[in-house]
């Protein structure tokens, strides 16, 4: 065949191509050479010389295509002397399934012809119909004013608005009537199912309304939508409120609330089954609507109860029903948060003891531990959830019982860490574990500054009297604190673990001095020199008036000397006080060697010359105060080496040295007591913590105001509560304080202008 364009007789060609496209349409066989011939008339007529026959080929295409479609409706589809015999014998039900089987049996042939004459036109739909088609700008933004009415379309897409024009156009209400009939024959049905066949050709009629109109760049749903969707919905939506209303008669809340996840399961089926994907979510929304959204106050008629003995069924389910519902959640979430702060505090209520510290973190690890795997098994662990136990645990632990009593929580969570890093029988791995496990309840901790300075306190302690289970583990426990508030919060710690490495190469340069020197101490001598900004040992704690033993004097000589000599410019201040040393005791019946303090070593030396003492002659000999002298010497008798002739410890009191002393243990220690936290300590820490808080509020003040220049009384308290919200949660007076302490020290002014406005003085 000649591709050069000809003369060509329109009338003979299209007779010959109307029979294959006939054929096409109706499936039935075409031979291989007639299908090639018919792919050449389209070409023929295309290029046809001297005028090009494409467009009235296309037109008398669809011209055809009408006429079959309208004969196809007539014939095959509306066949009314049968439909009329279905029914006398069948009924009505019998009629509908034959409409809509006659409907989808013409359809799935012709949509399956269609793609196939499709190809034969493929020469006109490339060369002639594509290139006057409106390109996508032009359709979104209306550069043209076309409609697709009057734009060409490809044949195969002709084939299909044709089908929705003379067909569906003219069938559509009655097939969805029948449509929704049948779905709701298999809503009500007893085992919720029907034929495969009926099946089927619901399904594809459904499915010819999206097909009809799948070509269109916009809205090529809305024939569905318009058509089926709409009257689908508003019948579901009647359904639904029927069946709400049958199961509220008869069925307590879990029932309900069973039945109704059972049933929205059911139209999820058969939504996949017969719906187009974007009908899923509208038609779930109906059915919450009438079935869940209308019923919340039966919903949650016993959702205290639900919560109060914790049943995992019924709040599953009860979040799956509420999940979805705009703020559903809401007055379950608040109820679930009550019950954890109930919970919590009935826990940690009991608490009593020297072992609080402990009883308080894991009773309340329990109780995370419990709402935080309830949550993950019922809610799904669900943001909103955790975040009500966050909040539940937060209020338990910063809870304050009235304004004037501090919360302990800080103190507590601090020497909980502080029992777990001292040296015990505990293995690394349930340290590890458990030091990563009470940095769950520090965060929800608001005065993280209090714990910050029992914290560097205690680890002062252990790091001074070698009480360190595993530096490894003091690390690692510094490093989880500066994951969680940073570097700041930790730089202290970090230098008080360097004077610890420094110190060790100190005593290790010192050694090879006196061996350098030909000098010796007389006795074992170690020093650990501290930085005074680094450690928690201010100057109320170190004790000056103390008439040092002759025994140690040469070792501290020699040490001042060494260091003066490497370090000059630098001052020494001895903290006798956080000494300790071994002794040996030498008694007739055998030898111990004790650990103890610096004062209570002291106290045993004045014994080797002389074997009594008054009270008032040992204090004025070690020029102690009366409190610490009394303290040491009473942890001296309470483990039987020194006797007293009374009871009562007065100036008069005589103390001797106990000569038939005996003790199973060769080597033991008498300062355990001694280093125990008293409540002075206690309350010196929180008033530091005070002093620390205001002048951190003082630098914030400045930092902002500086940087604002004016700035309202309000926001500046909003700014500075905004700032150390990390640290601590200041109160409102504090912060009032420090804003008039700085007018005062003339950083800040108030303006001329306003009363309640401060600006900064450069």
């Amino acid at each position: 065949m000649s591709l050069k364009p000809r003369n060509i007789n329109f009338d003979l060609v299209w007779d010959e191509l109307r029979d294959t496209v006939l054929k096409v349409l109706t499936l039935q066989h075409v031979n291989r050479t007639v299908w090639s011939n018919r792919f050449g008339d389209v070409y023929v007529l295309c290029v046809a010389h001297p005028e090009p026959l494409a467009d009235r080929l296309y037109l008398e295409t669809k011209l055809f295509l009408e006429n079959h479609v309208f004969k196809l409706l007539e014939e095959r589809v509306l066949v009314d002397s049968e439909i009329k015999d279905d029914t006398t014998s069948s009924g009505p039900t019998a009629s509908a399934d034959l409409l809509l089987a006659r409907y989808h049996e013409v359809w799935k042939e012709y949509s399956e012809g269609s793609k196939y004459l499709n190809n034969i036109y493929q020469y006109l739909n490339n060369q002639h119909i594509k290139k006057q088609k409106l390109n996508e700008a032009e359709v979104v933004y209306g550069c043209i004013n076309q409609s697709d009415s009057q734009e060409k379309m490809e044949i195969g897409d002709l084939a299909l608005e044709i089908w929705n024009q003379y067909m569906i156009q003219r069938l559509g209400d009655e097939l969805v009537d029948q449509i929704l009939k049948g779905i709701n024959a298999e809503r009500t049905s007893a085992n919720n199912s029907q034929s495969n066949s009926s099946t089927n050709f619901i399904k594809g009629v459904i499915q010819s309304f999206v097909a009809v109109q799948e070509y269109r760049r916009k809205g090529s749903l809305k024939l569905y939508q318009d058509l089926f969707e709409k009257r689908m919905l508003e019948e579901s939506a009647q359904h639904f409120r029927m069946v709400a209303s049958e199961l509220l008669q008869v069925c307590t809340v879990s029932q309900y609330m069973e039945k109704i996840i059972k049933k929205f399961e059911e139209e999820e089926k058969l939504a996949n089954i017969y719906l187009h994907a974007s009908s899923l979510p509208k038609l779930r929304k109906v059915c919450e609507e009438e079935m869940v959204t209308k019923h919340m106050n039966f919903l949650y008629s016993e959702c205290k109860e639900m919560v109060a003995e914790e049943r995992s069924a019924d709040l599953r389910n009860l979040y799956i029903l509420l999940k979805p519902v705009t703020d559903g959640l809401k007055r379950l979430i608040d109820v679930f948060l009550e019950h954890i702060k109930e919970q919590g505090k009935k826990t940690i209520a009991c608490m009593k003891g020297d072992l609080v510290h402990i009883q308080f973190v894991e009773n309340m690890l329990d109780v995370h531990r419990k709402y935080e795997e309830l949550i993950h098994r019922t809610f799904r662990s669900d943001p909103l959830f955790l975040g009500a136990l966050d909040k539940a645990c937060a209020r338990i632990i910063n809870e304050k019982h009235s304004n004037n009593q501090v919360c302990r929580s800080a103190e507590l969570v601090a020497k909980y860490c502080d029992s777990l890093l001292k040296k015990s029988k505990t293995t690394e791995g349930e340290i590890d574990q458990k030091l990563t496990r009470s940095i769950i309840i520090f965060k929800y901790i608001e005065d993280k500054d209090v714990y910050q300075k029992f914290y560097s306190r205690m680890l002062a302690k252990r790091l001074i009297h070698e009480q360190s289970q595993s530096m490894d583990a003091e690390e690692m426990m510094i490093n989880k604190l500066k994951q969680a508030c940073g570097y700041e919060f930790t730089n202290k710690l970090h230098r008080m673990f360097t004077d610890i490495s420094v110190s060790t190469d100190l005593n290790a340069k010192f050694t090879n001095y006196l061996n350098e020197n030909w000098l010796e101490t007389g006795i074992n001598f170690s020093v650990k020199v501290l930085q005074a900004g680094a450690w928690p040992l201010g100057p109320t704690q170190i004790v000056a008036s103390f008439a040092i033993p002759q025994e140690f004097e040469k070792s501290i000589r020699l040490f001042e000397k060494f260091y003066h000599i490497n370090f000059s410019g630098r001052k020494l201040t001895w903290l006798h006080h956080l000494c300790h040393g071994e002794m040996k005791l030498s008694f007739e019946k055998r030898n111990y060697i004790v650990t103890m303090q610096t004062y209570q070593m002291a106290i045993l030396l004045m014994f080797e010359t002389t074997d009594k003492y008054t009270c008032k002659e040992l204090q004025a000999s070690l020029q102690l105060q009366q409190e610490i002298f009394q303290r040491h010497l009473q942890s001296l008798v309470e483990a039987k080496i020194l006797l007293l002739n009374e009871e009562k410890m007065t100036d008069d009191t005589e103390v001797s040295i106990n000569t038939n002393y005996n003790n199973k243990r060769t080597k033991f220690k008498i300062t355990t007591n001694l280093q125990k936290e008293t409540p002075q300590e206690v309350e010196h820490t929180m008033s530091a913590v005070d002093e620390d808080r205001k002048m951190y509020l003082q630098a914030a003040i400045v930092r902002i105001m500086k940087s604002r220049k004016v700035l309202r009384h309000n926001a500046l308290i909003q700014e500075i509560l905004s700032q150390s919200k990390v640290s601590f949660a200041p109160n409102v007076s504090m912060i009032k304080k420090c804003i008039e302490s700085l007018i005062d020290k003339q950083y800040i002014e108030r303006t001329p202008n306003s009363g309640d406005e401060y600006s900064y003085v450069a």
